[in-house]
């Protein structure tokens, strides 16, 4: 009796593009029913729209860490935002909500001050984002999240200056 043994087939080559699209076709359809998955386990959960409120905090009761007048201006200012609420283009809303620059004059002693802010404020944009002016800059932002910064690295700055 006598017994054959049959060699394995050779697999075929597959050059890297093809092993790439093969990848692809895998982790498409592992997204695919991850999504499905997620959709389907949180299918149950219903959730309402809950509406935030901040309470309004008097500017006295938020400590300074900055001793320099500029560098307080600019956190004051940074603080009025949050507090206010913050405005893409009107330096001040109806609704009270300000600009970058509506802050910086309302927490302002005077005019020079305000304007000295706006220039530490406009040089600590263009080291981080590429602006021209500070109002065409805040109209650009997606958030108060980037201004919020933006005052903080301004407040550094002028902090480092003694300013």
């Amino acid at each position: 009796m006598t017994t054959a043994t049959l060699a394995p087939a050779a697999a075929p080559v597959l050059d890297l593009d093809a092993r790439l699209a093969l990848a692809q076709a895998v982790m498409d359809e592992r997204c695919t029913l991850a999504a499905l998955a997620v959709d389907v386990n949180s299918a149950h959960i219903a959730i309402d729209p809950v509406e935030v409120t901040v309470p309004h905090l008097p500017q006295t009761a938020v400590p300074a860490p900055y001793t320099t007048p500029l560098a307080a201006l600019l956190h004051r200012a940074g603080i009025r935002l949050q507090t206010d609420g913050w405005s893409r283009e009107a330096a001040l809303e109806e609704d009270g909500r300000r600009c970058a620059i509506g802050a910086i004059r309302r927490e302002a002693d005077s005019r020079w001050q305000a304007d000295d802010a706006c220039v530490l404020l406009l040089e600590a944009i263009q080291r981080h984002w590429e602006a021209e002016t500070i109002p065409s800059w805040n109209a650009r932002q997606p958030s108060v999240a980037p201004v919020l910064l933006a005052f903080e690295r301004a407040a550094e700055l002028a902090d480092s200056r003694g300013i």
